[in-house]
């Protein structure tokens, strides 16, 4: 259905789009807090690979597969931070 264009001062303000710096901050803010999880998570995977390898009855094939899944982690949030903090070659 086509919506006739409807000047800014006439939009009510639950359909407006927020500003792009709201956005951009709302934006940085998620990506922060996902930070945060992923970095929690490797550290968690990182403290259960250690004592998994100093009991030394844990099966090899799983503590291969906690380090391959902490490993994911960190190319995770490499990828985070680089959308947070983006490399500028001046």
């Amino acid at each position: 259905m086509y919506a006739p264009h409807v000047p800014l001062w006439m939009t009510p303000p639950q359909v407006r789009k927020p500003p792009p710096l709201l956005m951009q901050r709302t934006h940085d803010t998620e990506l922060r807090e996902l930070l945060v999880r992923l970095k929690a998570e490797h550290r968690d995977l990182d403290a259960e690979i250690i004592s998994l390898e100093q009991a030394g009855s844990a099966d090899i094939l799983t503590i291969k597969r906690l380090k391959k899944r902490k490993l994911a982690l960190k190319d995770h949030m490499i990828a985070v931070e680089d959308q947070l903090f983006p490399d500028i070659i001046a």
